[in-house]
């Protein structure tokens, strides 16, 4: 007779199988994946800069052009990952995590302190390196627990990209709910909760974000309908959230209300914990039915030889792909790139023209939708709506930069794999709808900001899933994480060209020309207030111009790489995993222990052994 026994002590119910259940979900792969997804949803606060840019602008007497100095550094430290990468690649997503923590705290309370005056007005080098500071601990979370979740999810990990990154998207509304929920409308306190939410967050989930052994490809296979779960759950917490926003703007909520919301948004949050725990349920009842079904079984009795070992197996990979072009130095190599598709060097990358293209659209495609989202508070203060309403448009933009994430990444993919339609023809129909945004700001017609907010926000959303996809497509997958951050590089460049030397300076300029018409002089330690749609007609006439010629630019690229996207640019992964499952089935063998003290292995029909005691 022979019976089966959890080594893990959970077969055996009561409290100890209640403690084994609560471990193994703590301590699995979808638990992590939850606790990510909570990281992210609080960690982007750089797309709430224009609700509480005002106080900072009136509290410190700055100019619109200073101001968009600092919206500058604030893009600079949430676009520039290459520090978090580095440190990455040598110590564990805690440290990294924990580095992130630290620097958001300290960022973004530093400027609560001046904002409030409990500190002396400080320099506005001080304010650049506190918001950069505080930026830059996103790039921090992206890596430590993004990319750890791509890692531990390597079959999944569009999916990973998309659900996580979509609700990076989300967070400013999410914040903005629990915002109003603890502090009602007092933008310094927002400024409070952005520096304590994300890094308490964080905090809690440091010992969870760790590197897992990888699933089996049976469980890759089920991995797809649990993300899309996830993915359902999500698109239903964005749909929330937009009737929330729309509720609030038409009707006045008490503050008992706005608590009601807020609880709303965590209880929604806190939701997928139960599709967590549906999951491990599954694998406990798998496991269990697995010792209780004896054809899932079979008693190995053989001694192994001493010296029987294991048979090596090589998995192939794109990343050790040898070929001519690899051969001696570096830099002899720069101007011979191999074909598109295939491994660059970074050299090889940087200098080509393709990459160049790339850069020089998503400068100006990117640039021009983040100046509008930075400057969202002014105009709508320039155009005279309330500050309700200006709230709404960033709750707006928040939801629609979600939506731009997960459609754009998601349906590129169906397209690209159904119809073959090239990613960069995509990335140049959004950079032209983009556009249309531009234009509605320009023209400031009654409630078209709202329009344009959405507009604005879905484009922002939509390009960055494209521009990494197209990079990881030309460029390879080898030195995908440098290209990854040379790409968002390009984020800072436009947001400098657009934000503080064309809409800043443009509004201050007809600012000064206001007070002029009034008889009056700027008073010095006061901020420049301008007011009417001349304020951001001409820079957002410059910014659409700009854009257009992005999309021409990008467009290039489309006509540059038509041939390599009709041919089967996948191909070359899925012969890899082919070969590597062959060679792994053809040297699938079972290993044994000897007989000891009336114990033997038992090995499953799935291939895992276990140990079960021998009963006369």
């Amino acid at each position: 007779m022979v019976t089966a026994e959890f080594n893990s002590g959970g077969g055996h119910g009561g409290w100890r199988g209640t403690k084994t259940f609560i471990y193994q979900v703590l301590t699995g792969r979808w638990f992590m994946l939850f606790a990510s997804k909570l990281i992210m949803a609080v960690a982007g606060a750089t797309y709430m800069f224009g609700l509480y840019s005002n106080v900072v602008k009136s509290s410190l007497g700055y100019d619109q052009s200073t101001l968009n100095l600092l919206s500058f550094f604030k893009d600079l430290g949430a676009n520039v990952g290459v520090i978090s990468g580095l440190i990455n690649e040598v110590s564990p997503p805690w440290v990294v995590l924990s580095i992130g923590v630290t620097m958001n705290f300290f960022g973004y309370f530093m400027i609560w302190l001046a904002v409030t005056g409990h500190i002396p007005k400080p320099q506005v080098w001080h304010m650049c390196l506190y918001i950069c500071l505080g930026a830059n601990s996103q790039t921090f979370a992206n890596t430590g627990a993004l990319v750890t979740c791509v890692k531990n999810f390597p079959g999944s990990r569009g999916s990973v990209l998309g659900l996580l990154k979509g609700y990076v998207g989300l967070s400013g509304a999410i914040i903005t709910q629990l915002y109003h929920a603890l502090y009602g409308d007092n933008s310094e306190s927002l400024i409070l909760l952005i520096a304590w939410l994300p890094a308490a967050v964080s905090s809690v989930f440091l010992p969870t974000i760790r590197m897992l052994k990888l699933s089996t490809s049976q469980q890759q296979q089920k991995e797809h309908k649990v993300f899309y779960n996830f993915l359902y759950m999500s698109l239903g917490f964005a749909g929330f959230l937009m009737v929330l926003i729309i509720v609030q703007k038409n009707w006045s909520f008490s503050r008992i209300e706005y608590i009601a919301d807020g609880i709303g948004v965590i209880f929604l949050l806190l939701l997928p914990l139960a599709l967590v725990f549906r999951e491990e349920l599954k694998l406990l009842k798998d496991n269990t039915q697995s010792f209780s079904d004896p054809s899932q079984l079979k008693v190995v009795t053989e001694v192994p030889t001493p010296n029987m070992a294991p048979p090596q197996v090589v998995v192939p990979s794109s990343t050790n792909n040898t070929s001519s072009h690899k051969k001696g130095s570096c830099w002899r190599t720069i101007f011979k790139p191999p074909n598109r598709g295939e491994d660059y060097t970074i050299l090889q990358a940087l200098f080509s023209i393709d990459m160049l293209i790339l850069f020089i659209a998503t400068t100006f495609g990117v640039g021009g939708t983040l100046t509008a989202i930075d400057n969202l508070g002014q105009i709508g203060n320039s155009l005279g709506y309330p500050s309700k309403s200006i709230t709404t448009f960033v709750s707006l933009v928040s939801i629609w930069n979600y939506l731009g994430r997960v459609v754009s990444g998601y349906l590129s993919e169906i397209f690209l794999t159904k119809y073959k339609f090239p990613r960069p023809y995509m990335l140049t129909l959004v950079m032209l709808l983009s556009c249309v945004g531009h234009v509605l700001i320009a023209l400031g017609l009654p409630n078209s900001l709202y329009f344009a907010s959405v507009i604005t926000g879905f484009c922002f959303g939509a390009q960055w899933p494209l521009v990494f996809a197209i990079i990881s497509e030309i460029f390879g997958l080898k030195y995908y994480s440098t290209l990854y951050n040379f790409g968002g590089a390009a984020s800072p460049v436009g947001s400098y060209i657009l934000n503080v030397r064309v809409a800043g300076y443009l509004y201050d300029k007809e600012a000064l020309k206001q007070l002029e018409a009034k008889g009056l002089t700027r008073e010095a330690g006061k901020d420049l207030i301008c007011v009417g749609v001349e304020c951001y007609r001409m820079a957002f006439i410059i910014i659409s111009a700009s854009t257009l010629i992005g999309c021409f630019v990008s467009f290039i690229l489309v006509l540059r790489t038509r041939k390599f996207y009709k041919s089967d640019i996948y191909r070359k992964f899925r012969e890899e995993i082919e070969a590597a499952e062959a060679e792994m089935g053809a040297a699938r063998t079972e290993f044994v222990l000897p007989e000891t003290d009336g114990k033997a292995t038992l090995s499953t029909t799935e291939g895992t052994s276990r140990t079960t005691t021998r009963e006369s």
